[in-house]
């Protein structure tokens, strides 16, 4: 997603970008559920393919611009790991997700709409697909990676 690494990094405030391009499947789960939610997800990561997301447009934060996107396959990842935590996800994680990429965050609105109105005309509506699944610590202001895993499973599975 180099692609969308340059735009964050052109239009995301530099003081406090200091992850990659990324897609946000959940904000926050209890550090008792941390040894669980780490074998979970390279089981997962193994079990599917990498799914096929689209680019389907821009989305308005209110004070931010990110990338809209969709992906069933990915939304099915995000469901088994949501089943299996279910009674541990915070109000904020038990929404429907509404996938997409941040390039854009805590600006005035007046900001993310004129980026809005200069994106909108030249965001290509690409495909690609998820390599895999990460988990990041909030150490702020810092993120640490807790880990990596690629996606490895058939496809169709």
């Amino acid at each position: 997603m180099s692609w969308a690494d340059g735009l964050r990094r052109a239009h995301f405030p530099p003081e406090r970008n200091w992850l990659k391009a990324h897609v946000t499947l959940f904000h926050s789960f209890a550090p008792s559920l941390r040894a669980e939610l780490l074998a979970m997800l390279g089981s997962v990561a193994g079990e599917f393919a990498p799914p096929l997301c689209e680019v389907t447009g821009l989305m308005n934060l209110g004070k931010g611009t990110a990338i809209a996107l969709s992906s069933p396959g990915m939304l099915q990842v995000r469901g088994l790991i949501a089943d299996r935590f279910h009674g541990a996800l915070t109000a904020q994680d038990r929404h429907p997700p509404r996938l997409h990429i941040t390039v854009q965050n805590k600006v005035t609105p007046e900001a993310a709409r004129a980026l809005q109105a200069a994106l909108e005309p030249v965001l290509e509506r690409r495909r690609f697909r998820f390599t895999g699944l990460g988990l990041h610590l909030y150490r702020g202001p810092h993120w640490e990676s807790l880990g990596t895993w690629r996606f490895r499973g058939k496809e169709g599975g």
